[in-house]
């Protein structure tokens, strides 16, 4: 039961990976922005690094978000990144309400900032809401 739970999250997050890195940048923007080919950048350097690979995303605002499982409420105790109209990228979070993290030219950059602030034992995505993802771990710790 465990491999097709395994299995299930596999399939669903690598679809989610997939879709985004197929659609990156599609979305309308004026011309002469470059943030479409900020996002794509920023889209594959996060896939490119398997500990984000292995967490769930999603985009909203030409932003990355890393989610700990795979159904809307999504989590939100990982920062995110996201693209500035200058060429730039930016780390904040885990939340709305935290203070931006860092600035950098670099989507590289950005990722490890990400990754220096993972939560411990983080991923992967856990197949279900946030109160699931809560009670399980809950059940897991004994408590």
């Amino acid at each position: 039961m465990q491999d097709l739970h395994n299995r299930r999250m596999t399939d669903i997050v690598q679809a989610a990976w997939h879709k985004i890195l197929t659609t990156a940048g599609e979305s309308a923007r004026p011309h002469g922005t470059p943030l479409p080919g900020l996002f794509t950048e920023m889209v594959r350097v996060a896939y490119a690094e398997p500990q984000l690979r292995r967490l769930y995303p999603w985009t909203g605002m030409w932003e990355l978000h890393f989610s700990r499982c795979t159904e809307i409420r999504y989590t939100w105790d990982i920062p995110y990144i996201g693209t500035l109209g200058n060429g730039r990228y930016y780390v904040e979070g885990p939340s709305r309400n935290n203070p931006r993290i860092v600035e950098t030219d670099s989507a590289q950059a950005a990722v490890a900032a990400v990754v220096e602030r993972l939560p411990p034992h983080c991923g992967p995505a856990f197949v279900g809401s946030p109160d699931e993802l809560a009670a399980y771990e809950r059940a897991r710790e004994g408590g």
